[in-house]
């Protein structure tokens, strides 16, 4: 034991020791700066702003700067294809030269949906119904009929569209609806042979108006009497007159 602290007192194993320190030392030295050149280190570039360009542009902006990029695509309604919608890393950014940058675009294919049925429903709820499908309103032509703003029918570019029948997502579908007002004209019914009260419920039914009525004749029971002539007349043509017409009624006991 003493003769090995004797030898760590000699002058060759100090000259062994400061070997050894200054070989790791030098070690170390060659190791750190090998790591900066091959990382780089301090050296990068800023990531260029890319959001809200086409692809293309995109492409030559990260081509120009020495990065390379990943392209994902979703579809976005009322965006154009081939647009930028996100990019990561963020603009500003420092990275290294060849780094890749990831890119969401919006897609260049539109997806197909099927035409969900909407015949017979409100505006209101056809537009929801719509909407959830990814199609929207387009023209609104209000035809003759009874319920207002019912869908009567629907057509797309034109031309008749079926339920389920796959359409683009974000077409324009075109909408037949009522105008809650139903026909314009309608044919004069024969009041002949009816009463009084008979005639009003029917008037009234027929979305017509009681005008003036007149009695012919000795008359001993109203209540009884009945039409035997009426203006707007009953011809053998078909007589059509606008809703709310007057009607006028004559009436008798005989």
């Amino acid at each position: 034991m003493s003769k090995f602290f004797q030898y760590l007192a000699t002058p060759q194993f100090r000259k062994q020791l400061i070997i050894a320190i200054v070989s790791v030392l030098v070690l170390l030295f060659v190791v750190f700066f090998s790591l900066r050149y091959y990382t780089k280190h301090g050296e990068g570039l800023a990531v260029p702003l890319v959001k809200g360009l086409n692809i293309n542009e995109a492409i030559g902006v990260l081509d120009e700067k020495g990065l390379r990029y990943q392209i994902d695509s979703v579809y976005v309604m009322d965006k154009p294809a081939g647009m930028v919608l996100e990019q990561d890393p963020d603009p500003e950014t420092n990275v290294k030269t060849n780094r890749i940058i990831y890119l969401t675009i919006v897609s260049f294919q539109t997806p197909d949906v099927n035409f969900p049925d909407i015949e017979n429903k409100t505006f209101l709820e056809a537009k929801a119904v719509l909407e959830n499908y990814g199609l929207k309103i387009g023209d609104t032509i209000y035809k003759s009929d009874i319920a207002r703003d019912a869908v009567l029918g629907f057509n797309y570019a034109n031309q008749p569209i079926k339920i389920g029948q796959k359409l683009p997502k974000g077409s324009r579908i075109n909408l037949i609806l009522g105008d809650g007002m139903g026909a314009s004209e309608i044919e004069v019914p024969d009041f002949r042979g009816l009463t009084l009260s008979e005639a009003k419920f029917s008037i009234k039914g027929s979305s017509l108006t009681l005008g003036e009525v007149y009695y012919e004749g000795a008359v001993t029971d109203s209540a009884n009497a009945i039409v035997i002539s009426q203006f707007p007349n009953v011809q053998d043509s078909v007589v059509k007159v606008s809703i709310g017409t007057r009607i006028n009624l004559v009436l008798s006991n005989q």
